[in-house]
């Protein structure tokens, strides 16, 4: 089943039920699929064929929304991208994906002006004879429903940690696949709601969205992070379930302001993107008793690795593969092969069969980064993880950020959960700099609740038993804030880069 037949299937499921809240604009599944369908038929009046790209630099917002849905009924490809970027890095995508439209908000106009050849809309101009309000007006497409499923849905760019961007095309049998993982194995029930703010270009966003389509959930925008907004979402729209970044958890179990809200109706919690410290765990738990706390394990290339459902018992666990995936841990070697396989409760690189149904099959036009990343038909993560004596998997960090001091490895998370641990410290990034004597020293960049200095921090973590001596930090740094993606993932390479 493509996603247009899929879209079709939720409208005459529950035609009555919210599918998609933004304000005061609310869509039943009825409305959310007769509205796509004129945008659809619209695009198409502008040119817009199957397989074609159409790019946004959009918030999550309904117009963002109904985007992504007009591309799947017309069977064009949906190329999201970050209004946070600069506008020679919107170019270079939509310029990589070959976009023939770019949709944004006129408050990012730049974003578009760079552009020659590509077609221009405003999705908040809805002036008489504007061509957004000419999409909205337009016939309504039959609706491609014989696409084939393996066709390009959406395009995904990632950030990366050098160079530029990669497109990851995804075709609507790995993003329905996807959704459906998500429904299952995060415990959602039929007619859930969901808070929409993890960003619609980001493979969390978009799944959260194409899961709720599938149980006649409604998606609830939030247009940018704002912790006190987002509580009042919660109560108003009795928001069930949180798929969120830790930071952002973080931001709203430590707001000052959040007994004045009613969040009782969330019972469903999900995190990705980054580690969660047990700290963190501990008081997301305290704060909602969810039934069900899912520390969801993947990528873009790969939707799902792992999935860990009971986090209160281990915190950070990150579980075991999930329904649609094969792991394996394999020896850290520029030349490893997926028969190199580590020895049991070794540390090794995470690998991922990509025969799961929510794989990607290679970069857009990247056959460089095809040839790093995969080997004998297995994706290789780039990031480090051990088995337990359960047999369940821990992330370790990534490849590139282990830390050689004296030649002893240091992994920054591990000392990340215990400075986490320290009351004062609400957030904490491990790197290493360039030392003299050690090769490289630890150095811990922490953004404090309350004033404490580093001889304190240090003999905090001199107490702590599950923590090596010789991997306390030699060097703290304090600041306000730690740079992040947008996905709330500490940029640890920003981080390394002060310190070179």
């Amino acid at each position: 089943m493509n996603l247009a037949t899929s879209l079709l299937a939720a409208a005459e499921r529950t035609p009555n039920d919210e599918a998609l809240v933004d304000g005061q604009h609310r869509l039943t599944y009825a409305k959310l699929h007769e509205r796509v369908a004129r945008i659809a038929g619209g695009l198409s009046e502008l040119g817009i064929d199957r397989g074609d790209r159409v790019a946004t630099v959009l918030r999550n917002r309904n117009e963002t929304v109904e985007l992504f849905w007009a591309c799947q009924w017309l069977g064009a490809c949906f190329v999201p991208l970050s209004w946070r970027d600069a506008p020679a890095d919107t170019r270079y995508c939509v310029e990589d994906s070959g976009a023939s439209v770019i949709c944004f908000e006129k408050a990012n106009a730049r974003h578009a002006d760079q552009l020659q050849h590509v077609r221009s809309i405003a999705v908040d101009d809805a002036d008489e004879g504007s061509t957004w309000r000419r999409l909205l007006e337009s016939s309504p497409s039959d609706g491609a429903l014989d696409l084939d499923p393996g066709a390009p849905s959406v395009m995904l760019y990632t950030s990366g940690t050098t160079g530029r961007p990669k497109g990851v095309p995804r075709s609507h049998a790995a993003e329905r696949a996807a959704g459906l993982s998500q429904v299952l194995q995060h415990g959602y029930q039929a007619g859930d709601r969901t808070l929409g703010v993890m960003p619609l270009y980001h493979t969390m966003g978009v799944h959260s969205m194409v899961a709720m389509s599938l149980i006649g959930g409604c998606y609830i925008c939030q247009h940018k992070w704002d912790v006190d907004e987002a509580l009042r979402l919660i109560e108003t729209e009795r928001v069930s379930s949180l798929y969120l970044a830790p930071t952002l958890f973080h931001d709203l179990v430590t707001s000052d302001d959040r007994t004045d809200f009613d969040l009782s109706s969330v019972n469903a919690l999900g995190y990705a993107g980054a580690a969660m410290t047990s700290t963190m765990v501990e008081r997301c738990t305290d704060v909602f008793a969810p039934r069900i706390f899912v520390n969801h394990y993947g990528s873009t290339e790969i939707y799902t690795f792992s999935i860990r459902a009971g986090q209160d018992d281990k915190p950070g666990c990150a579980g075991r593969p999930a329904i649609n995936a094969r792991l394996r841990l394999v020896e850290l070697r520029d030349d490893s092969t997926p028969e190199d396989t580590v020895e049991a409760l070794q540390e090794g690189e995470i690998i991922c069969d990509l025969s799961s149904d929510e794989a990607f099959c290679g970069y857009w036009n990247r056959p460089d980064a095809d040839e790093k990343a995969i080997r004998g038909d297995w994706y290789f993560t780039g990031d480090l993880g051990r088995l337990d004596e359960d047999g369940e998997l821990w992330i370790v960090g990534r490849v590139d950020d282990m830390i050689i001091s004296g030649g002893e490895n240091i992994h920054p998370l591990e000392v990340e959960d215990a400075l986490a641990r320290h009351p004062a410290v609400l957030e904490a990034a491990v790197v290493g700099a360039p030392d003299d004597r050690w090769g490289q020293r630890v150095v811990a960049h922490c953004v404090l609740s309350t004033p404490v200095d580093a001889h304190e921090l240090d003999a905090f973590l001199l107490e702590d038993a599950t923590l090596a001596r010789f991997k306390r930090p030699r060097e703290y740094q304090f600041a306000e804030d730690l740079p992040k993606s947008a996905s709330g993932k500490i940029l640890r390479r920003r981080l390394r880069e002060r310190e070179e």
